[in-house]
């Protein structure tokens, strides 16, 4: 169910537009890893897998010759292509288990809130397939769980995300559980020695109230309760509104909130 909601135009919109920034820390925290493994040697290509609509592939670009996102949605897909701004990024629709390009031949297998989604031990497996001696695995996403700062409203504002949370978890899927985890099955998939798993990495992302709302109709939870019952959805969606908007007063329209998540990464290299 919720993979096929990917696969819909309007939610691959949603998510383009809305999901949170890619995280300057996470983007960082991968290429020293890979810059330090690979001993300062040019970097070829990375391909990052689960790319969506491409918004954790383009940073990429700078770093290597050839970066390359895959993802089994075409409409996913479509809208990267859409939004390619760099002339060695491409994209191919394919499954994180099955990658399209050949034995050793990578510097990077990059997976940005995606790997959830995976067969992990098939995933693992793939991965070091393709990766030449020295290449490295990066699978990084965020823990479900939110605090908005803003003023002294936090608390007040943090209650409602919390109301909103447990409202869309019961249209959650099995793969929730890998991300409460951290990508603790991940790291245990990945068999290699040199590998480390890093959780608990705090990044803020700076938004406005309506980029805030748009984030809730981003994520796929939301997107699975319109599908189950779209004016149930709409309403709860204007509830919600309206408590922020108590809370936020007159400012509302003004505001710029500090939307606080947690991030893990796992980080693997082939010997």
């Amino acid at each position: 169910m919720a993979v096929q909601l990917f696969k819909k135009m309007a939610f691959s919109s949603a998510y383009q537009k809305y999901m949170v920034p890619v995280s300057s820390e996470i983007m960082n925290m991968v290429l020293s890893y890979v810059k330090e493994k690979t001993d300062g040697r040019p970097l070829e290509i990375a391909v990052d897998v689960g790319c969506g609509t491409g918004r954790y592939t383009v940073p990429l670009a700078p770093h290597f010759k050839k970066v390359l996102g895959v993802d089994i949605s075409e409409s996913q897909i479509n809208v990267a292509k859409q939004h390619i701004i760099a002339n060695n990024v491409s994209y191919m629709v394919a499954p994180a288990e099955k990658l399209p390009v050949k034995n050793a031949s990578l510097d990077l297998v990059n997976s940005a809130l995606a790997a959830h989604w995976f067969k992990a031990d098939e995933f693992a497996g793939e991965a070091i397939r393709v990766l030449k001696t020295r290449g490295c695995l990066a699978a990084h996403g965020f823990y479900p769980s939110f605090k908005i700062e803003y003023k002294d409203l936090s608390h007040d504002l943090t209650a409602v995300m919390s109301e909103v949370l447990d409202t869309l978890y019961s249209y959650n899927d099995k793969c929730m559980e890998h991300m409460f985890s951290q990508y603790y099955n991940i790291f245990e998939a990945i068999p290699l020695k040199d590998k480390k798993w890093v959780t608990d990495i705090p990044v803020k992302n700076l938004m406005s109230f309506p980029e805030l709302l748009g984030f809730f109709q981003s994520v796929y939870m939301y997107q699975a309760f319109m599908e189950k019952d779209a004016e149930k959805a709409n309403q709860y969606f204007l509830h919600i509104e309206k408590r922020f908007r108590k809370i936020l007063g007159e400012e509302v329209d003004y505001v710029q909130l500090n939307l606080c998540l947690k991030y893990y990464c796992v980080l693997a290299c082939k010997h």
